[in-house]
């Protein structure tokens, strides 16, 4: 076996053997290693919610994965006629991306005032409480009537879904939409069970000094499929997590203790095209798990003029340009 070495797979993996400490690829090929980095990302729970399954995501899309997806639940609302509702669920915690239903929701209240001023937009909500809750609300009643959101403790809970006649079921209320996006519950990919480094969570708990994995030796967690106390899955996460972990792999195998780690988290969300709004935190071990820096976060003024909101969007999408640099090249 390779010495002091540590394997990112950039590769659909299929199987690994952590007794022969060895991954196998989707083209066959079997890597050694001496420490093994993961970073599943997130699948979806089919058996999360009654009536959704994989057929139901073509009718009613998730869109919680980039691809065909996403591209599905554009063409449903552009071919929806004005005056259509557009339905979103938004799962408890934890699921990949805590903003994204709010900033998404925001962003095709957007689209619907512009292009379908008719229509009218439901999120509903199996939390109470979300993040950027109040940025997001004072947004929405100062840019989208037609926006609605409906909390847990209001009875926006989904209990079920009928993808033939797209209606979604609370305890409380029906609702048939012309659009519906469902985004379920969620769980770390499939390689973390190959792995064995997920717990009956579905997720994967992990050393908050190095990542490495709580059920398996020598493996390393990160992103969106970890359990990572505070710390939310984001890709800015992610990032910050891959640059700790390599840091602390690359201590381990040279024999040497890690250094206690700083991990920054900043989310920008774009409520409207000149409209951002910002949450970062600052992270350190406590406990076994990542927890939050008193005083070192924080989240956009309530109160800022339209300049700072529009900074902020700028800001966004500088930070997405940096960032897919900086990961693809």
């Amino acid at each position: 076996m390779p010495s002091a070495r540590a394997t990112l797979l950039a590769a659909a993996s299929t199987a690994v053997a952590d007794v022969l400490a060895s991954v196998t690829l989707a083209d066959g090929n079997r890597l050694a290693y001496d420490r093994l980095v993961l970073a599943p990302g997130i699948d979806i729970r089919w058996d999360g919610l009654p009536g959704y399954d994989e057929a139901a995501a073509n009718v009613m899309p998730h869109a919680w994965k980039a691809g065909e997806q996403t591209l599905l639940l554009r063409r449903q609302l552009e071919s929806m006629e004005d005056g259509g509702l557009v339905v979103i669920s938004a799962p408890a915690n934890p699921f990949r991306c805590p903003p994204g239903p709010y900033e998404r929701a925001s962003l095709i209240a957007y689209y619907l005032k512009s292009k379908k001023p008719k229509s009218k937009l439901i999120l509903l909500d199996a939390k109470d409480a979300f993040s950027k809750q109040r940025l997001f609300q004072n947004a929405w009643k100062e840019l989208y009537p037609n926006l609605e959101w409906v909390s847990l403790s209001s009875g926006g809970k989904v209990t079920a879904v009928e993808p033939a006649s797209k209606t979604v079921v609370t305890d409380f209320s029906r609702h048939q939409a012309a659009v519906a996006n469902i985004i379920p519950p969620q769980k770390a990919a499939r390689v973390a069970d190959l792995a064995q480094v997920a717990d009956r969570s579905g997720w994967c708990p992990v050393d908050a000094m190095t990542f490495e994995s709580k059920q398996q030796p020598n493996i390393h967690v990160i992103g969106d499929a970890a359990i990572m106390g505070a710390m939310p899955k984001s890709a800015f996460s992610a990032n910050a997590q891959a640059k700790v972990c390599a840091a602390a792999v690359a201590k381990l195998l040279a024999g040497q203790k890690p250094e206690e780690p700083r991990l920054i988290n900043t989310c920008y969300s774009v409520v409207a095209p000149d409209y951002g709004i910002t949450v970062a935190g600052v992270y350190r071990p406590k406990d076994g798990v990542l927890s939050d820096i008193e005083g070192a976060g924080g989240v956009s003024p309530i109160d800022a003029p339209a300049a700072t909101r529009a900074a902020e969007a700028s800001y966004a999408d500088g930070w997405f340009k940096t960032i897919t640099t900086e990961v693809f090249g």
